[in-house]
């Protein structure tokens, strides 16, 4: 059998409480904020899925569920969801809490792609991923729909910067 992993190696957990300065004026999580650790920690779930250092090739959409607010704790967790031949999508549950009440929701979902990279900053062949859980198990299945969206997106952008990416305005 090739060479694969289960979901479950590439797990990793990020919890923090949110401050005063993680807030906007609404006293909730800046988007921006949250948009850094999702990507900390999905390189973290592919780096150790890999064990290779890696880049970040695509960050799908992050869908903003609900508000975190001051005070609140927020939990990351990622692992790799499915591979190619040296990328990763790797898939991010955020959870906030309320820490009096005990109240958890899913405050937002990501989706992000990594390449492994060699000694040599080239792409990098990674291991296959073995799907255990119900959760696991759905992402893999419908891993192939969302890199025909990233591949479709992606030819968007690179025609776009072909048209635009030499000018700019005024």
């Amino acid at each position: 059998m090739e060479n694969v992993k289960y979901c479950k190696e590439s797990l990793a957990v990020k919890t923090s409480l949110v401050l005063p300065p993680d807030t906007n004026s609404f006293g909730t999580m800046f988007g921006g904020k949250l948009m850094a650790y999702i990507d900390d920690i999905a390189a973290i779930a592919a780096m150790r899925h890999a064990r290779k250092l890696v880049v970040t090739a695509s960050s799908d959409s992050v869908d903003f569920l609900s508000p975190i607010k001051e005070g609140h704790s927020v939990s990351l967790e990622a692992f790799v969801t499915s591979t190619g031949r040296t990328s990763m999508e790797v898939f991010v549950k955020v959870v906030g809490e309320d820490m009096p009440s005990g109240e958890r929701k899913v405050c937002a979902i990501s989706f992000l792609t990594f390449v492994a990279l060699d000694e040599n900053g080239r792409p990098t062949k990674v291991p296959g991923v073995i799907p255990e859980t119900e959760e696991e198990i759905y992402l893999h299945e419908t891993a192939n729909e969302r890199q025909e969206i990233r591949n479709k997106r992606r030819k968007i952008s690179e025609e776009k910067a072909r048209r635009f990416g030499t000018k700019l305005p005024g």
